[in-house]
């Protein structure tokens, strides 16, 4: 009974990218049985993988603020202990970065990562026990895949499945009408797209029947969703949720429509309709990704018009 372990901390765009390998590995590995090292902010999103035995949380966000404080080494002392609870035939550290490079070199297991020319920091790769040459002209989802299927033996199809499983009876929208999610926050400003924008698409969909419904995360979000509900009939800044109540948002939603973010991406991965907004990155490498019903608009410096939007809607049914 083989047992991996994967490392991939964050974002949350990163985490949902890593899901297709882990399905992978759970298709083409017999009786592998996965573990997953995740940011605590994000582990919700890692434990709703069918195939995900185990989710490690670590705090290193949190951690960075208060390297002094006892609590502190009393937690990092609780997650190498929880890391090193088993032994694993194999440990994928699918992030690239020196911080997971490290958390990876503490489990008990021989070690898998990107070589130098193929990490985002190549000094990464000096930490492996195996180092594997990927291109980096990939979109994020396949330098993953193709990084675990190099580290166990197997080659990747061409399907692609996030493995995702949302539970919960539908209900539990903030409107009892056919809604579209509205995704407009993002952790950059220059990703955003223009406030005029969001209330011009909005209304569109409420034309149609579909009311809006403006999730956020930050203060400054609720009032941004705030200033672009207030002219929209129907629309619904609900209260601030959970990732998990986000996911069977999403799931029951009609279509999505949101920003350079990992909600977006989880949307993609739910196979929800969306149409994913990019206004300062370029989508052939971290754009929506999959076999669902999806589309990608704009590019860095030209964001997407509104009537794109609505005819790339369109398409999608």
């Amino acid at each position: 009974m083989p047992r991996i372990l994967f490392v991939k901390t964050s974002s949350l765009g990163d985490v949902v990218h890593n899901c297709p390998a882990v399905s992978d590995v759970a298709r083409c590995v017999p009786d592998a049985v996965i573990d997953w090292v995740v940011e605590e902010a994000f582990a919700e999103v890692a434990a709703l993988h069918s195939h995900v035995r185990r989710v490690i949380p670590v705090a290193i966000r949190r951690w960075r603020g208060s390297l002094l404080a006892v609590a502190t080494w009393s937690e990092l002392g609780a997650f190498r202990a929880a890391l090193r609870n088993e032994r694993y035939d194999a440990v994928i550290d699918s992030q690239g970065l020196l911080k997971s490079a490290l958390v990876a070199a503490q489990a008990l297991g021989r070690t898998h990562g990107f070589d130098r020319a193929s990490a985002r920091e190549p000094v990464a790769a000096r930490f492996y026990d195996v180092a594997h040459a990927v291109r980096g002209n990939l979109h994020a989802v396949d330098r993953n895949r193709q990084l675990a299927a190099a580290a166990l033996g197997y080659r990747v199809d061409e399907s692609c499945d996030y493995g995702l499983r949302v539970a919960g009876a539908k209900g539990s929208a903030p409107t009892s009408k056919p809604y579209a999610l509205l995704f407009t926050m993002t952790s950059r400003d220059d990703k955003l797209w223009p406030e005029e924008h969001w209330r011009s698409l909005a209304n569109a969909l409420a034309s149609r029947g579909l009311d809006c419904v403006l999730p956020w995360g930050t203060e400054e979000e609720q009032r941004r969703c705030a200033r672009i509900a207030a002219a929209i009939p129907g629309a619904v800044v609900p209260h601030r949720m959970t990732l998990v109540e986000i996911a069977r948002l999403t799931r029951d939603a009609r279509c999505v429509v949101g920003v350079d973010t990992g909600l977006t991406h989880l949307a993609a991965a739910l196979e929800v309709p969306v149409v994913g907004l990019y206004c300062s990155s370029d989508p052939a490498l971290t754009g929506l990704h999959g076999g669902g019903r999806l589309w990608n608009l704009g590019k860095a410096g030209e964001p997407p018009a509104v009537h794109a939007v609505l005819e790339a809607l369109g398409m999608l049914g």
